[in-house]
């Protein structure tokens, strides 16, 4: 349990009651408002103090030099970083001219809340300036999950007991000093001042500035817009130069007398319009939040959630910060891809810079699962965007002198960004992960249009990859060789059994689709040889096994490694990668994040096919006690498959972890953004863990089993055209179809015909005792 709480614990909200500028950098993640093309960290309207200012939009980036202290063939050149660009959030107050800065004077109150149905972050506070003056701020603020370009802030001021002056100084302030970046000093240098101006205006209340950035050659374009409601004695000026636009509001208030600024912020960049385009388009965004007012965009925003949440909201009952952990998780997840509309989902959404802005694969494999089953839309567009960066990724396999897609393992535009090849270029399965994921939502969502104009060439490029990877050896086995398995502490490996039982999916789906649609795979070059070289390579493809322990082996050879010395491991010597060499952990049976334990969730069909429940559960003891969890990645996947194996209360306090990784800070670096798909592994615990859901094919399947401490668990998915209520009881699962067309779902194992005619109700089997698996000292998780 959480003893000493940043965060009030309510079921709708995330409120912080004081202010503790110790934990502002946190805060500023924990706050942060986007979607998925916006991104605004939850810094105080002022500016000052800040952790780490943020202003964000999807896929603009600078690039710099990757430092190499030896060259290589095949090295990326170049990497690329997200860049805070033009800050449209700020509203600096002046209080008969004392700046309101809260390092100074009295602050009486200060509270901010999250609200996670209407969508907006709101602000109240009491601050007795140095000179005895008290005022009360408030403040709302929106990123418009429905005007995709559109931020607001709406800004009040209230003299408490004298008649007092006040100034607000809205601004638009690009190229901020930002806290300088760790590592390299080349990299430092690039990323100063990355903003080259273009245009600057200031006419009344608009405001306008044009940027360029100075090697990626991204032009970004920020407007604003005001509204007043203030008395009588009110002036207003504005003036803008290269880097700052600025109105600035004077009033003399009396007690009681309220000044309100109402801001809305336009925002657009593009790699190809013109300037004078630029500036049109988000002068046409701020025309038509003007259309809709303030209170129409806050109005658009509720029903925008209520929509979502109707189809999308997890009810835990028995544990109150899981279920407002739970409810932060999908409102963050949501935020990050709900408009990023053929752009990739970055690991820490729009929240930070933290892994400088870029997608990796737990996009596919944690973050799109969630928004499958809740937004559906929101996963096509972010699977466009990785058809779109195909040119790059067959660029990229043809260097490495392969065939297809080598698609990258860190990226924002589509060109690998990594710098370290052994968990980079190595980490092949990415394209697997890819096609996982729009097999995935092509099954969840029957979605033909988009299986037959994006899926098939994403399923074709990735198969290529795997048949020129891979080798059959004299027994025409197939293996696939000198790959790193998301678990990066065992890297360059012979048959990685994820990677390889990943590579298999994609290999058979590919050949399906194709048959499918065989005009348009004629039309990329697949011929009836071709099909048949995958299905063959994906039936006879190697899964390693040790026979003496009777256990699937993460990769060739893994189980005969030496153990890691455990026992001489301190608890301050985790994460293991920042003291100890890792030419030390990829020769030591000790794992970051057990690939083989997610194997076994994603690959289910196969272990099912292939395994007994006892072979799983024999998989997973076993690595439990080699698995340190040095990745905010696995304890999702070790809660879902110890809810499998009938370890339901390690399952707990799994799901636990992910669940409060940020709201918590577990791992003290949610300054830099937070864990999105951390945070959606809290949905994965639950659904997949406990409710023991997964898809088979085109149908549902169910194994569902609480942990004691809950006394009820319920969710709702999306699936192909229908909307499934599932709600978990100690010893009952009872399943409504809520809309749709009648739909068969298994519960245990029995079929279940759901006609929408009513709920249907059927007992929960007690799971098999089996004694719980250790972990290694000093990481077990904390017991609830």
């Amino acid at each position: 349990m959480i003893t000493n709480r940043t965060y009030a614990v309510e079921p709708w909200s995330v409120r912080e009651t004081a202010l503790n500028l110790d934990l502002l950098a946190q805060s500023e993640s924990v706050f942060a408002l986007s979607n998925g093309h916006i991104g605004w960290r939850g810094n105080l309207d002022e500016g000052e103090p800040h952790g780490l200012p943020g202003s964000y939009l999807n896929g603009v980036y600078e690039l710099h030099p990757l430092p190499y202290a030896e060259a290589g063939y095949g090295y990326p050149e170049s990497g690329q970083t997200i860049i805070n660009v033009t800050n449209g959030k700020l509203l600096r107050l002046l209080v008969d001219d004392e700046p309101f800065d809260l390092r100074y004077g009295r602050l009486v109150k200060h509270e901010r809340t999250l609200d996670l149905r209407r969508g907006v972050l709101e602000r109240a506070c009491e601050w007795t300036s140095p000179a005895g003056k008290t005022v009360r701020v408030r403040s709302t603020r929106l990123v418009s999950l429905t005007q995709r370009a559109i931020a607001a802030v709406q800004y009040e001021v209230e003299p408490v007991d004298s008649r007092t002056r006040v100034v607000i100084q809205s601004e638009l302030v690009a190229n901020e000093s930002l806290p300088d970046p760790k590592g390299d000093p080349r990299t430092a240098k690039a990323l100063q001042s990355p903003l080259e101006p273009e245009e600057h205006l200031a006419i009344g209340p608009r405001l306008r500035l044009v940027h360029r950035t100075r090697r990626s050659g991204l032009r970004v374009a920020v407007a604003a817009d005001h509204e007043l409601d203030a008395p009588g004695e009110t002036t207003t000026s504005s003036e803008s130069d290269t880097d700052v636009a600025r109105l600035t509001i004077t009033s003399v208030l009396e007690p009681g007398q309220r000044l309100r600024v109402r801001k809305t912020v336009a925002h657009g960049w593009s790699s190809a319009r013109s300037r004078p385009a630029m500036s049109d388009q988000v002068e046409a965004a701020l025309a038509a939040a003007a259309h809709s007012g303030w209170d129409g965009l806050e109005g658009e925003q509720r029903a925008y959630l209520d929509d979502f949440w109707a189809r999308a909201d997890v009810e835990v009952h028995g544990d109150e910060e899981i279920q407002q952990a739970v409810r932060f998780a999908l409102f963050h997840v949501l935020q990050a891809g709900a408009r990023a509309e053929q752009r990739a989902i970055p690991a820490k959404g729009l929240t930070g810079s933290g892994y400088d802005g870029h997608v990796f694969w737990d996009t596919e494999m944690f973050v799109l699962p969630v928004l499958t089953y809740t937004e559906p839309r929101a996963v096509a567009e972010a699977l466009r965007w990785r058809r779109d960066t195909l040119p790059a990724a067959r660029d990229r396999a043809a260097q490495l002198g392969l065939r297809g897609a080598a698609f990258p393992w860190r990226t924002i535009d589509g060109s690998e960004g990594s710098a370290y090849w052994p968990a980079g270029t190595a980490a092949f399965h990415v394209a697997a992960d890819i096609a996982h994921a729009a097999v995935r939502y092509t099954a969840a969502t029957g979605d033909t249009d988009f299986e037959r104009d994006t899926a098939l060439e994403l399923l074709v490029e990735t198969a290529r990859l795997w048949r020129s990877l891979g080798h059959h050896d004299h027994h025409g086995v197939f293996h696939i060789d000198g790959v790193t398995g998301p678990d990066e502490y065992s890297a360059i490996t012979d048959d990685n059994t994820y990677t390889n039982l990943m590579a298999r999916a994609n290999l058979l789906a590919a050949a399906d689709v194709c048959e499918r649609h065989p005009d348009e795979a004629n039309r990329l070059g697949v011929d009836d040889e071709e099909s048949a070289n995958w299905r063959d390579a994906a039936e006879s493809v190697n899964i390693p096994y040790n026979d003496e322990i009777g256990v699937h082996e993460q990769h060739s050879g893994f189980t005969r490694h030496q153990r890691w010395d455990f026992a001489a491991t301190a608890a301050d010597q985790y994460p293991l990668l920042l003291h100890f060499p890792y030419f030390d952990l990829y020769r030591k049976q000790v794992i970051k994040q057990s690939d083989l334990v997610l194997a076994m969730y994603t690959c289910g069909n196969w272990f099912d096919a292939h395994c007994d429940e006892d072979q799983i559960a024999r998989n997973f003891a076993y690595y439990e006690p080699l698995t340190v969890r040095d990745s905010s990645l696995s304890a999702c996947c070790q809660a879902v498959v110890a809810a499998q194996t009938g370890h339901l209360r390690l399952a707990y306090d799994y799901a636990a972890e992910a669940a409060l990784m940020d709201l918590a800070d577990l791992e003290h670096n949610t300054r830099d953004g937070l864990h999105i798909a951390s945070l959606a592994g809290t949905w994965m615990a639950l659904v997949a863990g406990f409710g023991g859901t997964r898809r088979f094919g085109d149908s549902l399947r169910f194994t569902p089993r609480l942990p004691e401490k809950f006394s009820r668990l319920a969710f709702r998915l999306q699936f192909r055209g229908r909307c499934l209520s599932v709600e978990i009881d100690a010893d009952k699962a009872t399943y409504t179809l809520l809309n749709g067309s009648p739909l068969t779902i298994h519960h245990h194992g029995s079929a279940v015909a759901l006609n929408g005619d009513g709920p249907v109700t059927l007992a929960i089997p007690a799971p098999k005792w089996r004694p719980t698996p250790e972990q290694p000292p000093h990481r077990r998780p904390n017991a609830r």
